[in-house]
């Protein structure tokens, strides 16, 4: 199947910026990741912290951690991308895959902005689960071969114990160091827009 022009436009943007971080590295995190909200004044009272900026709410879904992470986010992305950008068109895949990811880093800007930490977010994971969702409602009986464990399961199925194992893991704190809400965030992001696409249609 050729990879329609949008996700194809996502998966160079990713991989080159992904290879740029070799190169620019610390300066893309500081100025691109998703940082809380400075709630504390910490930044204040530490020089040079990095702080939120309105473009972060984007920039974010372009950096990623490591290779696997970055292999794992573009792999979902060609496989649901694909198929949806082809099923709804470039222009209404564009505009939901972008709804996905704002909802994300808006979710975990809450999250992390009142958690008193602070770290970057990095990652097209919430825009990857908005369409793991959307994926799951507008096929849900395709059946999906997992790699772990390596079994078949219906779409439907799949999206939803692995929104419920995400909401165990955010609640519980279980595998820090992964944004389990942002995750959730472009999920229910997805959600909405696809309850307002239905409505207007009929």
């Amino acid at each position: 199947m050729q990879i329609p022009p949008v996700v194809k436009l996502l998966l160079i943007a990713n991989l080159s910026i992904f290879v740029l971080q070799f190169v620019f590295g610390q300066a893309l995190i500081i100025n691109m990741a998703l940082w809380p909200l400075d709630l504390s004044g910490l930044s204040q009272q530490v020089s040079g912290l990095p702080t939120f900026k309105l473009h972060q709410l984007v920039t974010y879904a372009f950096l990623h951690g490591n290779f696997l992470h970055i292999f794992l986010n573009m792999y979902a992305l060609w496989m649901f991308g694909s198929r949806l950008e082809y099923f709804w068109g470039s222009r209404d895949f564009a505009v939901y895959y972008l709804v996905c990811v704002v909802g994300a880093a808006l979710v975990q800007l809450l999250v992390s902005s009142y958690s008193g930490e602070h770290y970057p977010t990095v990652g097209a994971s919430g825009g990857v689960f908005g369409l793991l969702l959307a994926f799951g409602m507008i096929f849900p009986r395709e059946v999906l071969m997992l790699i772990f464990p390596p079994i078949p399961i219906q779409a439907r199925w799949f999206v939803i114990i692995y929104a419920g194992i995400e909401l165990w893991a955010g609640v519980t704190g279980t595998a820090s160091g992964i944004a389990h809400f942002a995750h959730l965030g472009g999920m229910l992001f997805g959600l909405i827009l696809l309850m307002i696409w239905k409505r207007k249609r009929h």
